[in-house]
Protein backbone atom coordinates (compact mmCIF):
# COMPACT_ATOMS: atom_id res chain seq x y z
CA UNK A 1 0.00 0.00 0.00
CA UNK A 2 1.39 3.37 -1.00
CA UNK A 3 2.16 6.20 1.39
CA UNK A 4 -0.67 8.21 -0.19
CA UNK A 5 -3.17 5.46 0.52
CA UNK A 6 -1.91 5.08 4.12
CA UNK A 7 -2.29 8.80 4.65
CA UNK A 8 -5.84 8.81 3.28
CA UNK A 9 -6.76 5.82 5.43
CA UNK A 10 -5.37 7.51 8.55
CA UNK A 11 -7.35 10.66 7.84
CA UNK A 12 -10.57 8.65 7.36
CA UNK A 13 -9.99 6.76 10.62
CA UNK A 14 -9.45 10.02 12.49
CA UNK A 15 -12.60 11.50 10.97
CA UNK A 16 -14.58 8.38 11.89
CA UNK A 17 -13.28 8.42 15.49
CA UNK A 18 -14.06 12.14 15.77
CA UNK A 19 -17.60 11.51 14.54
CA UNK A 20 -18.07 8.67 17.05
CA UNK A 21 -16.74 10.81 19.91
CA UNK A 22 -19.00 13.69 18.89
CA UNK A 23 -22.00 11.34 18.88
CA UNK A 24 -21.07 10.12 22.36
CA UNK A 25 -20.77 13.70 23.66
CA UNK A 26 -24.10 14.59 22.08
CA UNK A 27 -25.72 11.52 23.65
CA UNK A 28 -24.27 12.35 27.08
CA UNK A 29 -25.51 15.93 26.89
CA UNK A 30 -28.89 14.68 25.70
CA UNK A 31 -29.14 12.36 28.72
CA UNK A 32 -28.04 15.19 31.03
CA UNK A 33 -30.70 17.58 29.73
CA UNK A 34 -33.36 14.87 29.87
CA UNK A 35 -32.53 14.21 33.52
CA UNK A 36 -32.54 17.94 34.23
CA UNK A 37 -35.91 18.34 32.52
CA UNK A 38 -37.32 15.36 34.42
CA UNK A 39 -36.14 16.83 37.74
CA UNK A 40 -37.67 20.20 36.86
CA UNK A 41 -41.01 18.60 35.94
CA UNK A 42 -40.94 16.53 39.13
CA UNK A 43 -40.48 19.67 41.23
CA UNK A 44 -43.37 21.37 39.42
CA UNK A 45 -45.55 18.30 39.97
CA UNK A 46 -44.60 18.23 43.64
CA UNK A 47 -45.56 21.87 44.01
CA UNK A 48 -48.78 21.30 42.07
CA UNK A 49 -49.81 18.39 44.26
CA UNK A 50 -48.90 20.24 47.43
CA UNK A 51 -46.07 17.85 48.39
CA UNK A 52 -43.67 20.72 49.01
CA UNK A 53 -43.87 23.97 50.94
CA UNK A 54 -45.34 22.60 54.17
CA UNK A 55 -43.29 22.80 57.31
CA UNK A 56 -42.87 19.49 59.12
CA UNK A 57 -44.05 20.62 62.53
CA UNK A 58 -43.78 17.10 63.91
CA UNK A 59 -39.99 17.53 64.01
CA UNK A 60 -40.22 20.11 66.79
CA UNK A 61 -39.32 18.35 70.07
CA UNK A 62 -38.70 21.52 72.08
CA UNK A 63 -41.27 23.62 73.84
CA UNK A 64 -42.37 26.28 71.40
CA UNK A 65 -44.83 29.00 70.50
CA UNK A 66 -47.14 27.94 67.69
CA UNK A 67 -47.78 30.51 64.97
CA UNK A 68 -50.87 30.66 62.74
CA UNK A 69 -51.19 33.42 60.17
CA UNK A 70 -54.38 35.21 59.16
CA UNK A 71 -53.59 37.25 56.05
CA UNK A 72 -55.75 38.94 53.45
CA UNK A 73 -59.46 39.04 52.77
CA UNK A 74 -61.45 36.38 54.62
CA UNK A 75 -63.58 34.35 52.23
CA UNK A 76 -64.31 30.78 51.25
CA UNK A 77 -62.25 31.14 48.05
CA UNK A 78 -59.19 32.85 49.53
CA UNK A 79 -56.19 31.63 51.51
CA UNK A 80 -57.85 33.09 54.62
CA UNK A 81 -60.77 30.67 54.74
CA UNK A 82 -62.24 28.88 57.73
CA UNK A 83 -61.16 25.38 56.66
CA UNK A 84 -57.49 26.33 56.40
CA UNK A 85 -57.43 28.51 59.54
CA UNK A 86 -59.31 25.95 61.63
CA UNK A 87 -57.03 23.13 60.44
CA UNK A 88 -53.95 25.19 61.35
CA UNK A 89 -55.31 26.01 64.80
CA UNK A 90 -56.26 22.41 65.53
CA UNK A 91 -52.76 21.20 64.66
CA UNK A 92 -51.21 23.92 66.80
CA UNK A 93 -53.32 23.07 69.84
CA UNK A 94 -52.77 19.34 69.36
CA UNK A 95 -48.96 19.44 69.37
CA UNK A 96 -47.59 18.27 72.73
CA UNK A 97 -44.85 20.89 72.89
CA UNK A 98 -47.08 23.88 72.16
CA UNK A 99 -46.91 26.31 75.08
CA UNK A 100 -49.11 28.96 73.52
CA UNK A 101 -50.46 30.07 70.16
CA UNK A 102 -50.11 33.36 68.32
CA UNK A 103 -52.63 34.27 65.65
CA UNK A 104 -50.72 36.82 63.56
CA UNK A 105 -53.47 38.97 62.06
CA UNK A 106 -53.28 41.24 59.05
CA UNK A 107 -56.66 41.41 57.33
CA UNK A 108 -59.29 44.01 56.35
CA UNK A 109 -62.07 41.51 57.08
CA UNK A 110 -64.46 39.65 54.82
CA UNK A 111 -67.16 37.01 55.11
CA UNK A 112 -69.17 37.01 58.37
CA UNK A 113 -69.85 33.31 57.89
CA UNK A 114 -66.17 32.34 57.55
CA UNK A 115 -65.27 34.66 60.45
CA UNK A 116 -67.99 33.12 62.58
CA UNK A 117 -66.77 29.59 61.93
CA UNK A 118 -63.25 30.50 63.04
CA UNK A 119 -64.43 32.42 66.12
CA UNK A 120 -66.56 29.46 67.22
CA UNK A 121 -63.66 27.03 66.74
CA UNK A 122 -61.23 29.17 68.74
CA UNK A 123 -63.67 29.24 71.64
CA UNK A 124 -64.14 25.46 71.39
CA UNK A 125 -60.39 24.81 71.31
CA UNK A 126 -59.79 27.15 74.26
CA UNK A 127 -62.33 25.18 76.29
CA UNK A 128 -60.79 21.87 75.24
CA UNK A 129 -57.20 23.00 75.94
CA UNK A 130 -57.49 25.41 78.89
CA UNK A 131 -53.73 25.30 79.57
CA UNK A 132 -52.78 26.58 76.12
CA UNK A 133 -53.43 30.31 75.67
CA UNK A 134 -54.07 31.86 72.29
CA UNK A 135 -53.06 35.45 71.64
CA UNK A 136 -53.79 37.62 68.62
CA UNK A 137 -50.99 39.87 67.39
CA UNK A 138 -52.22 42.58 65.03
CA UNK A 139 -49.73 43.94 62.52
CA UNK A 140 -50.97 46.51 59.98
CA UNK A 141 -54.73 46.00 60.16
CA UNK A 142 -57.36 43.91 61.90
CA UNK A 143 -60.75 45.20 60.85
CA UNK A 144 -64.30 43.88 60.71
CA UNK A 145 -64.23 40.11 60.04
CA UNK A 146 -60.65 39.92 61.27
CA UNK A 147 -61.65 41.53 64.57
CA UNK A 148 -64.66 39.20 64.70
CA UNK A 149 -62.13 36.34 64.78
CA UNK A 150 -59.54 37.75 67.20
CA UNK A 151 -62.23 38.74 69.71
CA UNK A 152 -62.18 35.06 70.71
CA UNK A 153 -58.49 35.18 71.71
CA UNK A 154 -57.30 35.36 75.32
CA UNK A 155 -55.56 38.67 74.62
CA UNK A 156 -55.03 40.99 71.67
CA UNK A 157 -51.66 42.69 71.13
CA UNK A 158 -51.17 45.56 68.71
CA UNK A 159 -48.65 48.06 67.45
CA UNK A 160 -49.41 51.68 68.31
CA UNK A 161 -49.99 52.39 64.60
CA UNK A 162 -52.05 49.27 63.84
CA UNK A 163 -55.58 49.81 62.54
CA UNK A 164 -58.21 48.07 64.64
CA UNK A 165 -62.00 47.91 64.75
CA UNK A 166 -64.54 48.67 62.00
CA UNK A 167 -67.25 46.73 63.83
CA UNK A 168 -69.93 47.02 61.20
CA UNK A 169 -71.49 45.31 58.19
CA UNK A 170 -71.91 46.41 54.60
CA UNK A 171 -73.47 45.33 51.34
CA UNK A 172 -72.10 47.26 48.41
CA UNK A 173 -72.79 47.50 44.71
CA UNK A 174 -73.46 49.91 41.86
CA UNK A 175 -76.51 51.23 40.02
CA UNK A 176 -76.39 51.43 36.23
CA UNK A 177 -79.94 52.52 35.37
CA UNK A 178 -79.00 56.07 34.23
CA UNK A 179 -76.08 54.80 32.19
CA UNK A 180 -78.26 52.19 30.50
CA UNK A 181 -80.83 54.82 29.51
CA UNK A 182 -78.14 57.02 27.97
CA UNK A 183 -76.73 54.08 26.03
CA UNK A 184 -80.18 52.88 24.96
CA UNK A 185 -79.67 49.51 26.64
CA UNK A 186 -82.78 47.63 27.74
CA UNK A 187 -82.61 45.29 30.74
CA UNK A 188 -84.40 41.99 30.12
CA UNK A 189 -84.67 39.98 33.33
CA UNK A 190 -87.08 37.10 33.79
CA UNK A 191 -87.58 35.75 37.31
CA UNK A 192 -89.84 33.41 39.23
CA UNK A 193 -90.44 34.97 42.62
CA UNK A 194 -91.21 38.65 43.06
CA UNK A 195 -87.92 39.35 44.88
CA UNK A 196 -85.62 37.04 42.94
CA UNK A 197 -84.00 40.05 41.30
CA UNK A 198 -83.11 41.36 44.77
CA UNK A 199 -81.08 44.60 44.59
CA UNK A 200 -80.53 44.19 40.84
CA UNK A 201 -77.96 46.88 39.89
CA UNK A 202 -79.59 47.28 36.48
CA UNK A 203 -83.02 48.15 37.92
CA UNK A 204 -84.21 51.17 39.93
CA UNK A 205 -83.95 50.87 43.73
CA UNK A 206 -86.84 48.91 45.20
CA UNK A 207 -87.76 50.57 48.52
CA UNK A 208 -89.14 47.36 50.07
CA UNK A 209 -86.06 45.35 49.12
CA UNK A 210 -83.77 48.10 50.41
CA UNK A 211 -85.56 48.09 53.76
CA UNK A 212 -85.26 44.31 53.95
CA UNK A 213 -81.51 44.57 53.26
CA UNK A 214 -81.09 47.13 56.04
CA UNK A 215 -82.88 44.86 58.54
CA UNK A 216 -80.73 41.93 57.48
CA UNK A 217 -77.52 43.95 57.91
CA UNK A 218 -78.70 45.19 61.31
CA UNK A 219 -79.26 41.59 62.41
CA UNK A 220 -75.76 40.55 61.34
CA UNK A 221 -74.33 43.68 62.97
CA UNK A 222 -75.96 42.72 66.26
CA UNK A 223 -74.47 39.24 65.98
CA UNK A 224 -71.06 40.89 65.53
CA UNK A 225 -71.62 43.14 68.56
CA UNK A 226 -72.64 40.16 70.72
CA UNK A 227 -69.50 38.23 69.70
CA UNK A 228 -67.27 41.17 70.62
CA UNK A 229 -69.01 41.68 73.98
CA UNK A 230 -68.64 37.99 74.85
CA UNK A 231 -65.00 37.91 73.77
CA UNK A 232 -63.87 41.13 75.42
CA UNK A 233 -66.13 41.07 78.46
CA UNK A 234 -65.50 43.72 81.09
CA UNK A 235 -62.34 44.88 79.30
CA UNK A 236 -64.51 46.62 76.70
CA UNK A 237 -65.04 50.27 77.61
CA UNK A 238 -68.37 51.98 77.00
CA UNK A 239 -66.88 54.29 74.41
CA UNK A 240 -68.96 56.28 71.97
CA UNK A 241 -68.88 54.87 68.47
CA UNK A 242 -67.20 51.59 69.38
CA UNK A 243 -69.77 49.65 67.31
CA UNK A 244 -70.32 52.33 64.68
CA UNK A 245 -67.94 50.89 62.08
CA UNK A 246 -65.15 53.35 62.82
CA UNK A 247 -61.53 52.21 62.94
CA UNK A 248 -58.88 53.28 65.46
CA UNK A 249 -55.14 53.13 65.95
CA UNK A 250 -53.69 50.36 68.06
CA UNK A 251 -52.94 52.81 70.87
CA UNK A 252 -56.53 54.07 70.94
CA UNK A 253 -57.90 50.54 70.71
CA UNK A 254 -56.14 49.68 73.98
CA UNK A 255 -57.77 52.67 75.68
CA UNK A 256 -61.17 51.52 74.40
CA UNK A 257 -60.67 47.94 75.52
CA UNK A 258 -60.62 46.54 71.99
CA UNK A 259 -57.01 45.43 72.56
CA UNK A 260 -54.93 44.62 75.63
CA UNK A 261 -51.34 45.72 75.13
CA UNK A 262 -48.52 46.50 72.73
CA UNK A 263 -46.59 43.56 71.37
CA UNK A 264 -45.13 41.74 68.38
CA UNK A 265 -44.96 38.05 67.56
CA UNK A 266 -41.43 37.82 68.95
CA UNK A 267 -42.12 39.79 72.15
CA UNK A 268 -45.29 37.83 72.94
CA UNK A 269 -43.51 34.51 72.37
CA UNK A 270 -40.57 35.58 74.51
CA UNK A 271 -42.17 37.60 77.31
CA UNK A 272 -45.74 36.32 77.55
CA UNK A 273 -45.72 32.68 76.46
CA UNK A 274 -42.10 32.21 77.60
CA UNK A 275 -41.21 30.04 74.62
CA UNK A 276 -38.95 31.87 72.17
CA UNK A 277 -38.85 29.14 69.54
CA UNK A 278 -41.63 29.83 67.04
CA UNK A 279 -43.04 27.02 64.90
CA UNK A 280 -45.31 27.97 61.99
CA UNK A 281 -48.43 25.77 61.82
CA UNK A 282 -50.08 27.73 59.03
CA UNK A 283 -51.49 25.46 56.33
CA UNK A 284 -50.41 26.93 53.00
CA UNK A 285 -52.53 27.01 49.88
CA UNK A 286 -50.98 24.98 47.06
CA UNK A 287 -51.19 25.58 43.34
CA UNK A 288 -53.92 23.03 42.66
CA UNK A 289 -56.17 24.60 45.29
CA UNK A 290 -55.69 28.07 43.83
CA UNK A 291 -56.43 26.74 40.35
CA UNK A 292 -59.60 24.96 41.52
CA UNK A 293 -60.86 28.08 43.29
CA UNK A 294 -60.22 30.30 40.27
CA UNK A 295 -62.07 27.79 38.10
CA UNK A 296 -64.97 27.67 40.58
CA UNK A 297 -65.17 31.46 40.74
CA UNK A 298 -65.20 31.63 36.95
CA UNK A 299 -68.05 29.12 36.72
CA UNK A 300 -70.05 30.99 39.35
CA UNK A 301 -69.53 34.25 37.47
CA UNK A 302 -70.60 32.67 34.20
CA UNK A 303 -73.77 31.36 35.86
CA UNK A 304 -74.61 34.82 37.22
CA UNK A 305 -73.98 33.89 40.84
CA UNK A 306 -72.32 36.04 43.48
CA UNK A 307 -73.63 39.39 42.24
CA UNK A 308 -73.67 40.76 45.77
CA UNK A 309 -72.61 39.69 49.21
CA UNK A 310 -72.50 40.78 52.84
CA UNK A 311 -69.07 41.71 54.15
CA UNK A 312 -67.54 42.57 57.49
CA UNK A 313 -65.24 45.16 55.87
Amino acid sequence: MSDQQNWERGVLEKLAMSAIQEQRRTRHWSIFFKVLTFAYLFILLALFMGWMGKADTTLSTEKHTALVELNGVISADSAANSERLIGSLQEAFKHKQTQGIILRSNSPGGSPVQSGYINDEIRRLRAKHPNIPIYAVVEDICASGCYYIVAAADKIFVNKASLVGSIGVLMDGFGFTGTMEKLGVERRLITAGENKGFMDPFAPVNAAQQEHAKKMLAEIHQQFIDVVKVGRGKRLKDSAGVFSGLIWTGQKSIEMGLADDMGSVESVARDVIKAEEIVDFTVRENFSERLAKRFGAGVASAMGLGNFGVNLR
